[in-house]
């Protein structure tokens, strides 16, 4: 009985040993993929930022935005390729959307452009990350672009989905061809109230109509939207969705705390950082030719179309966005 309780002892211990030597060998590396399950919280500005994040705690900062209406689930792929490769990945909510929420109920639900820059600044400062490769598409690529054009110092590299998209309220106030227009229809139901109303009453229905007709070659399956729907349901997710299309055309102003910022975006500043442009050739929804767009970049500058990918780019092509973040930082180098 002696030997045998001993021979237990030697085998749970060898048991522990293994299990400590394990932990010590992935202490202070990260998971290797974002644990989207446990999302991290930090004050940031005005918000309480929800964020995942991936890789060693000594890798190149690498943080990505996704867009609207989509969640950080864009970038579990691409986000754990290069956490493989050595990277620090964060995926940050934007304001109104999973986890992130606001610090009062006082603060406006703002949407228009420059303010998810501060945020994401704000949320830079708060993990003192002073430079970044920062990628995106969509409200993400903007919220790139403009931090890479307002606060190049804290943007090593970009990584910009369809390009430069930073816009301004005069120039949208122009109308365009009809079916350019009518690729924008989202916006112009935003504006009414009905638009308000039916988005909050049919959220998923309209993100899943908007994730078919801007990538209608991706065919993503329930379990997969269901997962990044979910980011819909923050409170403040109507409210700043309407805002942020209703600004876009001039129907609401900003506030004037970002007037300054504003008036800088709307001379449509250059990028100088070192730039990979990508672009689907099936993306569906509104987007510039990448010729329109070449000239923003007056840095090292590269662009890449790959085939058969659509608006959400590093969902459908993780592989190929992870790939431009690698060949962006190395620009930078």
């Amino acid at each position: 009985m002696k030997q045998f309780i001993s021979g237990s002892y030697r085998l749970i211990l060898a048991g522990l040993c293994t299990l400590l030597g394990h932990l010590n060998a992935h202490a202070g590396t990260g998971d290797v993929a974002p644990a989207v399950d446990s999302i991290k919280h930090i004050k940031a500005g005005v918000l309480n930022v929800g964020y995942a994040e991936a890789g060693p705690a000594n890798g190149e900062p690498v943080i990505l935005l996704h867009g609207w209406p989509y969640d950080i689930h864009s970038y579990d792929e691409s986000a754990a390729l290069l956490a493989k490769k050595g990277y620090h990945i964060y995926i940050p909510y934007l304001r109104g959307y999973g986890s992130t929420q606001f610090l009062s109920d006082a603060t406006p639900r703002n949407g228009q452009q420059s303010v998810f820059a501060a945020d994401i600044i704000a949320f830079m400062d708060a993990l003192r990350i002073k430079k970044a490769i920062i990628g995106g598409f969509d409200w993400g690529a903007r919220t790139a672009d403009i931090i890479a054009a307002l606060w190049p110092e804290r943007c090593k590299a970009l990584v910009s989905v369809s390009g430069y998209l930073i816009g301004n309220q005069q120039a949208n106030s122009a109308p365009l061809p009809p079916k350019a227009e009518l690729a924008w229809w989202y916006q112009f139901y935003f504006a009414t109230a009905r638009g308000s109303k039916g988005y909050q009453q049919y959220t998923h229905d309209f993100a899943r109509l908007i994730w078919q007709t801007a990538s209608p070659q991706w065919h993503f399956d329930d379990s997969t939207f269901a997962k990044s729907a979910a980011a819909l349901d923050n409170p403040d997710h109507v409210a700043i969705t309407i805002d942020n299309y209703r600004w876009r055309i001039g129907l609401v102003k900003g506030e004037k705390q970002y007037d300054g910022l504003e008036a800088k975006l709307a001379k449509a500043p250059v990028i100088t950082v070192p730039t990979v442009t990508l672009e689907g050739n099936a993306n569906g929804a509104p987007h510039p030719d990448p010729s329109a767009y070449a000239g923003k970049f007056t840095g090292k500058y590269v662009h890449h179309t790959v085939k058969g990918v659509g608006h959400n780019f590093p969902e459908e092509a993780p592989e190929e966005f992870a790939k431009a973040i690698e060949e962006a930082g190395k620009m930078a180098e």
